[in-house]
């Protein structure tokens, strides 16, 4: 039996891709722009953008995760 390293931790295992892919899936770039007022999502949008930002901005990155784990409720 393998104890999890992380139990407090609800994103473990889960990227940043498979999290922004989620929310554009779900909201659309148009409304995360809304939800999250940052440029790489409103101005010429992409994942691959959107990644390189998020990565280097913690308070951005940290806005995204919160937004993913309202929406899948952990």
């Amino acid at each position: 039996m393998t104890a999890n390293p992380q139990p407090n931790n609800p994103l473990h295992g889960t990227t940043l891709e498979m999290i922004l892919t989620v929310l554009v899936e779900q909201y659309g770039w148009d409304e995360l722009a809304q939800r999250i007022p940052v440029r790489c999502f409103s101005n010429e949008p992409s994942i691959k953008s959107s990644l390189s930002f998020l990565r280097r901005t913690p308070w951005a990155r940290k806005k995204v995760e919160d937004v993913y784990l309202n929406l899948v409720g952990k």
